[in-house]
């Protein structure tokens, strides 16, 4: 709603006096210049910029925007940033609190501003997500007309979650998590800036490292965390946030691990192995050491297919099935929900029955190919269906399997310096026995010799 006369006296006491009020308060940028990343939407001429009034001249006025991003990158921030640039009236909303009379009254409101002095109206509409149809239906005839201009933030999908209607009037912009470089610049700017800690403390390289990973690219999180920690350090006279200091202040351990070093490769080998191995506790540990340390859910998924053919193959034909399905949860749904997914696909490969049969086998034939065991395909078997095939002899002599009663021909199918080598050798754990029973009964039948 608009602001009132308490409301408005706080502000000025907050200006003159912040260190009342939350470190992240505190580090709001006041122009769209000091944004930290999203900055393909603050080029020149973007909708944010025509927003704060930089060339927003002539008969093309600002759009309405839709914010839509992760936690902490900047939402409410950039809405903020244009309450302080623009000279239109700024009106918040939040739809966790507000409703269709409160959307109606800062419309009316809106109307009157524009038509007694002239003054248009910014309308941040936070979480609008949360807005039921008829709820978002409400704003529509302002947005149209452009009583208002609405910014409006969101986590969710818009396509989902905001009626077409409004997507339609608005233009969608897309935030992008932060880098551990934007959140390092910022806690850098946070240390020494005025409103900030006033370089109160510091902060060493390992325990900033620990921060970005908390920070998980949420800035709001890293600045929260900052504030405590150093709280904690001046409380015992200390003027340097050690590691140990931070692990007491948000209670998580800095786990040794860097995403470009020996410890990524070397957590991510453990975890394999313990799969390969059935070990389904040390795999939880190590797969929570590298979902606590940051690392990239995808590459864990694409670690667990690889895994599933590799260690497990068709002693569980569901493996790789489950693989495949925890990648695709894992890119559309991202962390923390990812972690629930990671761990289901990993106790399920742990917990299968075992055979690298499938790797074996692949690796001898590509080794025989490499050797250069590669003869000519058997006359019968090559391409019959161009003119002339016939007078080459192609096809000739094929016998078509479904045409037996056994759905099985005894015929030459490998290259003749080929034809009695066996590549696939099958175990008996778990549903690869039945392979094992499949391979020898069609070996047999089609008349091959174990080489």
């Amino acid at each position: 709603m608009e602001p009132d006369l308490f409301t408005a006296a706080a502000e000025e006491r907050q200006e003159k006096d912040p260190t009342g009020s939350p470190l992240a308060v505190r580090m709001r940028p006041r122009t769209l210049d000091e944004v930290v990343g999203q900055q393909h939407l603050l080029k020149p001429g973007s909708p944010l910029r025509r927003l704060v009034g930089e060339g927003a001249s002539g008969p093309a006025g600002p759009s309405s925007v839709i914010l839509w991003g992760p936690p902490g990158t900047g939402k409410t921030t950039l809405a903020y940033v244009v309450s302080k640039a623009t000279n239109k009236r700024f009106v918040e909303l939040s739809a966790i609190t507000a409703g269709v009379k409160e959307v109606r009254a800062v419309i009316d409101g809106a109307r009157r501003a524009v038509g007694g002095y002239g003054k248009e109206t910014v309308l941040f509409l936070d979480e609008i997500h949360r807005f039921s149809k008829a709820q978002q239906d409400s704003l529509l005839p302002a947005v149209e007309n452009r009583w208002v201009t609405l910014i409006a933030a969101t986590t969710e999908n818009p396509y989902f979650s905001v009626i077409s209607p409004l997507l339609s009037r608005s233009l969608l912009l897309t935030l992008e998590p932060l880098t551990d470089d934007d959140v390092r610049g910022l806690l850098r700017r946070a240390l020494t800036d005025e409103r900030g800690l006033k370089e109160a403390v510091t902060l060493p390289e390992d325990t900033e490292g620990h921060l970005l990973r908390i920070a998980g690219g949420d800035a709001r999180r890293a600045l929260t965390a900052l504030e405590a920690a150093a709280g904690a350090a001046l409380d015992k006279g200390e003027t340097e946030v050690t590691l140990a200091t931070l692990e007491e202040t948000v209670d998580r351990a800095a786990v040794k691990y860097d995403r470009d070093g020996d410890q990524h490769y070397d957590v991510a080998s453990a975890l394999i192995k313990s799969i390969r191995g059935s070990d389904v506790d040390a795999a939880l540990h190590y797969l929570a050491r590298m979902i606590e340390a940051g690392e990239d859910p995808r590459f864990i998924a694409r670690r667990l297919m690889i895994s599933a053919s590799e260690d497990i193959g068709l002693a569980d034909p569901n493996a790789l099935p489950i693989a495949v399905a925890a990648a695709q949860a894992v890119a559309m749904i991202g962390f923390p929900e990812a972690a629930l997914t990671l761990s289901h696909a990993t106790i399920a490969l742990a917990l299968a029955p075992k055979s690298n049969a499938a790797t074996t086998a692949i690796g001898a034939a590509l080794d025989d190919v490499r050797k250069g065991l590669a003869g000519p395909v058997p006359p019968h078997l090559r391409d019959s269906h161009y003119k002339g095939a016939g007078k080459l002899g192609h096809g000739q002599g094929y016998v078509y399997p479904h045409d037996l009663p056994e759905g099985i021909a005894a015929q030459q199918y490998a290259p003749d310096e080929l034809k009695e080598r066996t590549y696939y050798a099958p175990t008996r754990h778990g549903a690869e026995a039945r392979y094992a029973d499949a391979v020898e009964w069609t070996r047999e039948h089609l008349g091959r010799r174990r080489s």
